[in-house]
């Protein structure tokens, strides 16, 4: 018998990532043992039902059952490989590396990482969820009908010269885990004023404030917030934090955060069959004295957010730090909201829609009142403000995005989305009023076919319609990383030659990037090289560093407009302190 090893590129998502071992298919020319796999796996309904509700809570965020997502699909696992492997696997798969298990070694080998033991499951959970796996998949793999899809979208690799990123080991975050990640520190914001002030988010829901090195608890949304959510994972809890500009003198603050679906209607959400899994809540808190953590508040809800999955929810809300008062822009409030996972799901016109909240960046004025319900503004010039269809969200900025989680702007003031790729492209663009971002016909600058294969990419047709959608200004394939982390501008002055750079990572390998500020325009593509990453003098990479865990590696900028390191995995904060020119 001669047996084949396919190995498909993917990145662990957290804690629902236990199927990241189904990345491995195993085909063989002969010995077909479909038959003796399905009298395996029961079709007792009560354990098919158990089993469905453990795979939608682990496992839907990336895999289906038709096509890649963020996983492989699963069409045919269940019949190419042994049961009790795949019952091993899900249950300790550091263990099965360690004992030299050929198929979990291979798997290592080629990825880097390895998803964390689930002692918490026990053999009937996991039956349970392989029945329902084989009761959905399909048996017969579905063929892309085109031909031409491009198999390495950027073959050139990105250069080792972009120089030497200088670090320097600050604090670590308190753990809210047990094992990696042991802090899911998300998002970074320095509080300017008389004495500035940094803050850093735990998705677990904390707001800390650091001081002398001191993580300080400013406040926990667990205990504001009963229907608070941060299981399994993924896309759920504490997402995004923003001072108001004026925060010194009204006290507000703004924070998104996941909560359970109850009986309370989202005000935003998309029109279709697919069930409402999770709502994400934007509150605004009015702090009784800013000068003092923990904050002492009152919260108001502005927008409630329908999401059909945990994944790709409400990662981002931020105000534009360069808008004075009197500009448009002063005082509005970002709002980045994922697809939910429609894109990968076969429900692309939900993310292909302005008449749909998903794939899209909101604008609101957070202290207006013309919105539906009463709790907030929709800013008059927004691009659909003055649309008469009353299905248009008039709260679209601009839209097309599979993921925009993290926003900034560059000293020179140009606004910079982060949107994380499906199978192929990770990609930064540049934000502009009414702009369409292609997602999910478009993935960076390549053809995407929502409806057959999405995983595949294509070259983009000659005839399209100018200006039909935005391009990116920045790309690179899933050869280089699998989820951007986005990054900044430096703008400091402890580091001169850093100066009007734009640093940016990768969640998945803790890989740095480097391109020039300058560089960035809409209609080309910024040039990429790779940084030497240097630890308290030691030249080293954070794969090394965190061994096996997801480095889910991330970028701030602290007091001074100097920048900030921190990774989810160990929780290590990290102050960059130089650069050299290769």
């Amino acid at each position: 018998m001669i047996c084949r090893f396919q190995f498909y590129k993917f990145y662990s998502s957290g804690r629902a990532s236990f199927l990241f071992l189904l990345s491995l298919f195993l085909s063989c020319n002969s010995g077909n043992n479909s038959k003796d796999q399905t009298a395996i796996y029961s079709s007792d309904p009560q354990i098919l039902s158990v089993g469905q509700q453990l795979f939608e809570n682990n496992c839907s965020s990336c895999h289906n059952f038709s096509q890649r997502s963020i996983g492989p699909s699963l069409q045919n696992a269940t019949t190419d490989l042994p049961a009790e492997w795949l019952r091993k696997f899900i249950q300790n798969a550091p263990e099965m590396i360690t004992s030299g298990d050929s198929r979990a070694s291979m798997l290592f080998k080629e990825y880097k990482q390895v998803m964390p033991p689930f002692p918490s499951l026990n053999a009937r959970q996991v039956d349970a969820i392989l029945a329902f796996i084989h009761k959905n998949q399909k048996l017969v793999i579905h063929q892309e009908t085109r031909s031409s899809f491009i198999k390495d979208p950027i073959p050139t690799p990105i250069p080792l010269t972009g120089g030497q990123l200088h670090l320097q080991y600050q604090s670590t975050a308190p753990a809210t885990a047990t094992k990696a990640p042991l802090a899911r520190i998300n998002k970074m914001q320095s509080l300017k004023g008389k004495h500035e002030r940094l803050f850093v988010v735990d998705l677990e829901g904390i707001l800390y404030e650091i001081e002398d090195k001191e993580w300080k608890v400013a406040m926990d949304i667990r205990k504001l917030r009963s229907d608070f959510v941060s299981s399994p994972g993924l896309g759920t809890g504490f997402g995004s934090f923003a001072f108001h500009p004026e925060f010194h003198k009204n006290g507000l603050l703004y924070t998104t955060h996941a909560e359970k679906v109850h009986s309370v209607p989202g005000d935003l959400g998309y029109a279709d069959s697919m069930k409402v899994r999770l709502q994400w809540v934007l509150t605004e808190w009015k702090i009784r004295d800013p000068s003092v953590t923990p904050f002492i508040s009152k919260g108001r809800e502005l927008l409630r957010i329908d999401m059909p999955t945990i994944s790709h929810g409400v990662q981002e809300i931020t105000f534009n730090p360069l808008a004075r008062k009197g500009q448009e822009d002063y005082g509005l409030l970002y709002i980045g909201v994922g697809d939910g996972g429609t894109g990968e799901k076969g429900y692309y016109k939900l993310c292909n829609s302005n008449k749909s909240v998903l794939s899209s960046v909101l604008r609101i004025d957070p202290l207006g009142q013309n919105s539906a319900n009463g709790r907030y503004g929709i800013p008059p010039r927004n691009p659909f403000a003055n649309e008469k269809d009353p299905l248009v969200v008039k709260e679209i900025f601009c839209r097309g995005f599979r993921n925009p989680n993290r926003i900034s702007w560059t000293p020179d003031g140009k606004m910079l989305i982060c949107d994380i790729g499906q199978s192929n492209i990770e990609e930064i663009n540049l934000g502009t009023a009414g702009a369409d971002y292609g997602w999910p016909e478009r993935e960076g600058t390549f053809l995407v076919n929502p409806r057959g294969d999405i995983s595949k990419v294509f070259a983009l047709p000659g005839n399209e319609p100018p200006k039909k959608y935005t391009y990116p200004i920045l790309q690179y394939d899933h050869d280089e990383g699998r989820a951007i982390s986005g990054g900044f501008v430096y703008d400091g002055s402890a580091i001169p030659n850093l100066k009007g750079k734009y640093v940016f990572a990768d969640i998945t390998n803790g890989r740095f990037f480097l391109t020039e500020n300058h560089q960035l325009k809409q209609g080309e593509l910024a040039p990429i090289k790779e940084l030497e990453i240097w630890i308290d003098d030691e030249l080293t990479t954070f794969q090394k560093i965190n061994g096996t865990a997801k480095p889910d590696a991330r970028l701030g900028v602290g007091p001074r407009g100097e920048l900030y390191v921190f990774t989810k995995a160990n929780g290590k904060l990290y102050k960059v302190v130089g650069f050299n020119l290769l």
